[in-house]
């Protein structure tokens, strides 16, 4: 794979998985609304994507090393990856009871980073259960502080 797609690909799925499950756990744990799940999940698709997209274009672009085309492909992984991870998401909170759907899709995101994870330390020639934990302690820790970001985000709201 060229270096470029390596590049947007594992970025964009690295954060797609982060930032969405992110958000989904927060905005669940304090609103427990599956139109606020959704829209936050469509948001973090949409503007996030392209942020995502930007920022890897703009510190593609800060090497000045490597033809334009670099920076483009880079830039649109990232931006699909992001997307595509992204919008994953959605499938659980469409069809399954809500509470159901975040279990689902801290799962499912956990998975692709093992995945990912996983090719990554075979490139390195590195031990993977190495890497592998240090992503899902990495993913776990977002979770687990975002939960309570929200919990606590609905207690000071004074929301029931």
């Amino acid at each position: 794979m060229k270096p470029s797609w390596r590049t947007g690909i594992s970025f964009g799925l690295t954060s797609g998985v982060i930032t969405t499950l992110g958000l989904m756990v927060g905005l669940h744990s304090g609103t427990h609304s599956r139109a606020i799940v959704l829209g936050g999940i469509l948001t973090i698709a949409i503007a996030d994507a392209m942020s995502d997209a930007l920022g890897i274009h703009v510190s593609e672009e800060s090497k000045n090393s490597g033809p334009a085309s670099h920076v483009w492909e880079a830039t649109l992984a990232t931006f699909a990856a992001k997307f595509l991870v992204s919008a994953t998401f959605v499938i659980p909170v469409l069809f399954g009871p809500l509470d159901q759907a975040i279990v689902i899709s801290v799962a499912w995101g956990l998975l692709l980073l093992t995945v990912l994870s996983f090719y990554i330390a075979r490139a390195q020639a590195t031990a993977p259960w190495k890497v592998i934990g240090e992503h899902l302690l990495i993913a776990l820790c977002v979770v687990a502080m975002t939960h309570a970001v929200g919990g606590w985000a609905k207690g000071f709201a004074g929301v029931n």
